[in-house]
């Protein structure tokens, strides 16, 4: 059991990339993995693309019209998916990141819209997803709060790349903490 006053002392910072939001139907391209303290000094990070079959990849792609409005970045990054890992190596190289770092204490999901990026962690990853905190820190709830109570964006590149897009949810929340912390 997990005792819930226990302050945690880091966060594991997760994007997927994927071929569309179902785990039951889609899967996991790409991801970046990104262990900081609370003062948001990285401290481990990983990434990896997912070897996962062209033809496969292709036709999922091809039911979901988000791939066509895809960055400039697409054929790059797709051509990257042949040479990449099995999703059994991510899952065993995150599993040492999360004991290297992370030792007896659960692991903080941080992350924008981290929610649906656990329901892959859970479908496809569940021992990973055994050594994660119930708790997570999404910094698209913080965004709500932001935009609907105080007025206030925060702009944000649209890469959609796991370790750019990681870097933007840090970047984003610091933008955010540093706001309130002008407003005192």
């Amino acid at each position: 059991m997990i005792d819930k006053n226990l302050a945690p002392t880091k966060l594991l910072w997760v994007d997927l990339e994927m071929t569309g939001l179902d785990p039951q139907q889609d899967v996991i391209l790409e991801i970046a993995a990104e262990v900081t303290d609370f003062e948001f000094k990285t401290l481990a990070s990983y990434e990896a693309t997912i070897n996962q079959p062209e033809e496969l990849v292709s036709q999922l792609m091809a039911k979901n019209s988000w791939w066509a409005d895809y960055p400039a970045n697409r054929d790059d990054f797709l051509g990257k998916l042949s040479s990449g890992k099995t999703a059994d190596q991510v899952e065993a190289d995150i599993l040492v990141l999360i004991d290297q770092y992370f030792k007896q204490e659960p692991a903080v999901l941080a992350g924008n819209s981290i929610h649906n990026d656990r329901r892959f962690i859970r479908h496809y990853w569940p021992k990973f997803e055994s050594k994660l905190h119930y708790r997570m820190l999404d910094v698209s709830a913080w965004k709500v709060l932001m935009q609907g109570k105080y007025g206030l964006s925060f702009d944000k590149k649209e890469v959609h790349r796991a370790f750019d897009d990681i870097q933007a949810s840090i970047a984003e929340l610091q933008f955010y903490i540093e706001w309130f912390r002008n407003e005192r």
